[in-house]
């Protein structure tokens, strides 16, 4: 028989691949934060660089112009560079609407030439020679493109410096969260003495690991307090309930003497459950292994709480099919026989008292299998596990909740699994997996 898995979620801790795929996380960000710095101010300096380039040659062209003009009304003469109506002329500068000297952008490129800023003035009133000078932006224009180059180098050579150094910041950060989810983890699985201790760096990492630190330290002094209580509470319940037994017995035969002597039996077995558990809480408890037989075990344990359950045993172990198997109840394990006998006996009893028959007990290796026919565990309990003092549901029956808490605490003892789950064709299953 296959066990049934429980519905409730499993919460684990980080995995190692979680851990790298945040310090990727952190290294791609810085990685893409350097390069946009590095395309901005590439952009930043390109724009800069040109426009300042541009400006550089209108200037010049400008004086130039004014100068060749100068000259040539002086002795008629066109200084070099200068001439008169050339045929590259720009149209915007080949009829001015004044004689005053103007500029223009020429785009065009033919070899080393270009591109270039013209500048032009009228010789004399309108109709007359239009002087122009050119000067060619080639140089600078290259001169351009190799900063253009540097830039792009540098920004990747600080981006190949980023890169490792993020990763290897974002690795210190996630060693310090680490330390606390480890943390964290130890705390929910109960260990109360779990501390994150001190954390280099008074950052938010330094105050989550002080602020857990600080919550386990409330969190075990408030379970300890409870715990205490009920172990002081089942101690001092334990002398009265033992007189009152006595004392019951000395009543005559009768109603009302069975009735009295049931309900001081509840109330002893009610105590003495209170007292395994505090045992358990307070982690006093310790497993004597023996190698036993697991099947005769668990008959034994079945036949004690005195209900009507069925115990099947299915070998597993010889590799046959599933309908050629025979059963071999004669299959050892190694643990303590008597919590295993608490913890089967426990999970019939609760069958049968907030279940339905057919109760059908199953043995396969090294797993026990407790199966009910009645309305199934409550959702509440598939989510949160056992709660003393806590049945779930009304019509799972009446009872203090403590049969299941004990069950699993003994399980928690013994290193084995206790899930629980419910049946897809109706009713409870608890499942039992014992170490190898």
């Amino acid at each position: 028989m296959r066990p049934f898995h429980p519905l409730r979620p499993v919460r684990r801790s980080p995995t190692p691949r979680a851990r790298r795929s945040l310090r990727r996380k952190i290294a791609a960000l810085a990685a893409a934060t350097a390069a946009l710095v590095a395309v901005a101010v590439g952009v930043l300096v390109h724009v800069w660089t040109s426009y300042d380039i541009r400006q550089r040659a209108e200037r010049d062209a400008f004086n130039t112009v004014y100068s060749a003009m100068d000259t040539y009304r002086r002795t008629g003469t066109l200084t070099e560079g200068a001439a008169l109506d050339p045929a590259e002329l720009p149209s915007a500068l080949r009829h001015p609407a004044d004689d005053a000297r103007h500029t223009a952008y020429d785009g065009r490129v033919q070899g080393n030439q270009g591109p270039s800023v013209w500048a032009a003035q009228r010789l004399a009133g309108p109709g007359s020679p239009v002087l122009a000078v050119q000067v060619n932006m080639s140089s600078e224009l290259h001169e351009l493109r190799r900063l253009d180059v540097s830039v792009a180098v540098a920004s990747l050579a600080a981006l190949a410096a980023a890169v490792p150094l993020a990763f290897y910041g974002a690795g210190l950060l996630g060693r310090r969260l680490r330390r606390v989810s480890e943390t964290a983890v130890r705390i929910s699985g109960g260990d109360l003495d779990a501390r994150t201790g001190p954390v280099k760096g008074g950052d938010e990492v330094a105050d989550i690991a002080t602020t857990v630190d600080l919550m386990a330290d409330s969190l075990g002094r408030r379970l300890r307090a409870e715990r205490q209580f009920t172990a002081d509470v089942a101690h001092e319940l334990r002398t009265p309930v033992g007189g009152l037994l006595a004392a019951a017995d000395l009543l005559p035969p009768g109603e009302t003497e069975d009735l009295l002597r049931g309900r001081v039996r509840d109330l002893r077995g009610l105590v003495e459950d209170l007292l395994e558990i505090s045992r358990l809480d307070a982690g006093a408890e310790r497993p004597v292994h023996a190698h036993v037989p697991l099947a005769a075990v668990v008959r034994e344990a079945v036949a004690r709480t005195g209900c009507d359950t069925a115990v099947t045993v299915e070998d597993t172990t010889d590799g046959t099919p599933e309908g050629d198997r025979t059963a071999d109840p004669a299959a050892t394990v190694e643990t303590d026989p008597r919590r295993l006998e608490r913890i089967v006996g426990n999970l019939v009893v609760n069958a049968h008292r907030h279940g339905a028959a057919p109760v059908v007990v199953t043995v396969e290796g090294r797993t026990v299998v407790v199966r009910d026919h009645g309305p199934g565990f409550p959702p509440d309990l598939l989510l949160h596990g056992p709660r003393r003092f806590h049945t779930g549901a009304a019509e799972r029956g009446q009872g203090h909740g403590l049969g299941l808490t004990i069950a699993l605490g003994q399980a928690r003892v013994l290193g084995a699994e206790l899930r629980f789950a419910n049946a897809a064709d109706g009713g409870a299953v608890a499942t039992l997996t014992l170490p190898a």
